[in-house]
């Protein structure tokens, strides 16, 4: 009796019957290009949208070989918190509204249309500050496995400080 590797030939072999390999970018410039062309894509990402004012609202859109893309929702006052992103990379595209993003380096406004990207490592805080809903594009690379808190900048160096006129604990 006869394998079907005997009858047919080794698929591995001929290309042409391969599936074609899934897109994925390969630089941070790439990556950067792949939210905007889904940010693009309004048609494909509003519908999923919700709002949750109880806590930030996210869904995982896409991934592909080696990265991931978060939608995310924020309706005013929500923040992320103090955070880095362990050993991923990434790029945050606001899509909706505006968030405000805090780093040691100081405060940065981002509308609609604006992208930040970031190394592993880069602590940063995102909050909606606006008076209006936010939507945000997260795309990781690799895909996020791990998101250390930090403590807030206010509170790094373990000092307490107090306003004039109220005694120090």
């Amino acid at each position: 009796m006869n394998s079907d590797v005997q009858i047919a030939g080794d698929p591995l072999a001929i290309p042409h019957l391969l599936p074609p390999v899934p897109a994925h970018p390969a630089t941070v410039a790439g990556f950067a290009g792949l939210a905007r062309s889904i940010a693009a894509d309004r048609a494909a990402w509003a519908p999923l949208v919700r709002y949750d004012a109880t806590t930030r609202w996210y869904h995982r859109l896409r991934t592909g070989p080696g990265y991931e893309v978060w939608l995310l929702s924020w309706v005013p006052g929500q923040g992320s918190g103090r955070h880095d992103h362990g050993a991923s990379s990434g790029v945050l595209t606001v899509l909706e509204g505006e968030l405000t993003e805090h780093t040691e380096d100081g405060t940065r406004t981002l509308t609609a249309g604006a992208q930040r990207v970031f190394a592993p490592g880069y602590v940063h805080e995102v909050v909606n500050d606006a008076l209006t809903p936010a939507v945000s594009l997260h795309v990781y690379f690799p895909g996020l496995t791990n998101m250390p808190m930090h403590p807030s900048q206010a509170t790094d160096s373990g000092a307490v400080t107090t306003p004039p006129g109220i005694p120090a604990p």
